[in-house]
């Protein structure tokens, strides 16, 4: 028998292996962000755009109800509205210009 086989030949690389490995990877990955022990590029956009929103929206209707309501008190029409409107949307692009100057993590 051994006289049949003249030397051994070098085992190849199953392809099943290589495929293995690259599932295993994409998984680990996946489980990584899931688990949030890294970032996702994406979600981080996202979630600052929600912020930058939150905070134009906010200024502006905040202003806008205590003006309201300090208006409904004192009696001075418009006058209070439309200056803690234009005060909360002034506190609003100041506080978006803050987070746009923040350093990425």
């Amino acid at each position: 028998m051994a006289e049949n086989e003249p030397g051994l030949d070098p085992i190849r690389e199953d392809a099943r292996l290589e495929t293995l490995d690259e599932r295993l990877q994409r998984a680990r990955t996946e489980e990584a962000v899931r688990s949030g022990e890294t970032r996702d590029k994406g979600e981080a956009d996202y979630n600052l755009g929600n912020r930058v929103l939150a905070e134009l929206i906010g200024g502006m209707a905040g202003g806008a109800l205590i003006g309201w309501v300090l208006d409904r008190f004192l009696g001075t029409s418009p006058w209070l509205l439309l200056t803690l409107l234009f005060l909360g949307i002034v506190v609003a692009f100041r506080n978006i210009i803050r987070i746009s100057n923040q350093r990425s993590k």
